[in-house]
């Protein structure tokens, strides 16, 4: 699963990243990634969300796409392993015009198969530079409707050149991957150390 998510991740990331303007001078890209075991707290079939609590006690409500065919398996208590993956590609443009793109995969478990499945979501943005840190590697984009996001930049990309007013474009993509676990046994539970 690690290594598909990832793959998933990075592919689409770098497939939008040609979409981007002609005269691009520079780019990287910024793989992050996270994972852990998530605990099933309430199952809302009707609006088709899961509420999971994490190994932090923070708790997240999932929206269950409608191919999702095995959510009657998900029961609260069931277990998930969760696997998070971001990627940003900035490339740095001058000129044009400031535009925004979204695309979405989905990956699900097959009819009576383990519940899970993977979802990644691609965003392209041609935006206007608001901030710029160049110690802290970070800027800071308005785009096309008014809204202001910042990315992490690596340290790849060359940022000297780079003014406020400047437009660039950034491919962003998430990438989520969840599977059930298999139910522990009372034995496995009974051994645990309290």
């Amino acid at each position: 699963m690690k290594s598909s998510l990832i793959a998933a991740a990075a592919f689409a990331t770098l497939a939008l990243a040609p979409c981007a303007s002609a005269q691009v001078q520079r780019g990287a890209v910024v793989v992050g990634e996270s994972e852990a075991v998530v605990t099933v707290v309430s199952v809302d079939r009707k609006a088709r969300t899961v509420t999971v609590r994490g190994p932090q006690g923070r708790t997240v409500t999932i929206n269950v796409p409608p191919e999702a065919q095995n959510l009657d398996q998900v029961k609260k208590g069931s277990r998930f392993q969760v696997r998070y993956v971001e990627s940003v590609a900035v490339a740095l443009s001058k000129g044009g015009a400031a535009s925004a793109s979204t695309d979405q995969t989905v990956r699900l478990a097959p009819k009576g198969g383990t519940p899970g499945g993977i979802v990644v979501n691609t965003m392209q943005i041609s935006a206007t530079v608001e901030a710029l840190d160049r110690a802290r590697r970070t800027i800071a984009v308005r785009g096309p409707q008014g809204n202001e996001l910042e990315f992490q930049v690596a340290p790849e990309v060359q940022l000297e050149g780079i003014q406020l007013g400047d437009l660039v474009t950034v491919v962003y993509a998430e990438a989520l991957a969840m599977q059930m676990l298999p139910k522990e046994s009372k034995a496995a539970k009974s051994a645990k150390p309290k």
